[in-house]
């Protein structure tokens, strides 16, 4: 059983589809673009942890600054999930996002353990503070860089699936 197609009004139809739909990734990026205000103070945020680490603290001093340091980045993520005004129904995370979220946390570690034993022969005020701003400054860069790299295809891969539900 066959009914006649309109060509005209099946294209209305995919237009009024597929627009909601790149304004949903328009929303995206545009919040995922916001500004580099989360990243810069996480960034602070780590600085402080690390140098206050190369004082030498007690072990409770320690224990005490680990829990500042995850308070305070809890509380970031709270506030900025808070601020965002996307809220859909399915994740467009994938390989890309996940991917470059642990080869952030490799890199940013790996600085963080050789800029240690590279800087141990220094004062331990001094190392601190130089393994904190050199680790801070490998995390902006890095997450400059792999936030563009994770989200890029989001678009593409949104046209893709639209493309393929209207071939259907």
């Amino acid at each position: 059983m066959s009914s006649p197609v309109d060509a005209e009004q099946a294209w209305r139809d995919l237009q009024r589809i597929r627009v909601p739909q790149e304004r949903v990734f328009d929303e995206f990026e545009r919040s995922g673009a916001n500004g580099p205000g989360a990243t810069y103070t996480t960034a602070a945020i780590m600085w402080v942890f690390l140098a206050a680490l190369g004082l030498d603290l007690p072990r409770w001093g320690v224990w005490l600054a680990l829990a500042a340091y995850v308070t305070l980045l809890s509380a970031l993520a709270v506030r900025y999930n808070r601020r965002s005004r996307m809220r859909l129904h399915h994740s467009h995370a994938d390989w890309r996002m996940l991917a470059s979220f642990v080869a952030g946390m490799v890199v940013t570690g790996t600085t963080i353990v050789l800029s240690g034993q590279l800087l141990e022969p220094l004062d331990p005020m001094s190392a601190g503070l130089v393994q904190a701003t050199v680790s801070a400054a490998v995390y902006i860069a890095c997450v400059g860089t792999t936030t563009r790299w994770s989200s890029g295809a989001l678009r593409g891969r949104g046209a893709r699936t639209a493309r393929e539900e209207a071939n259907r």
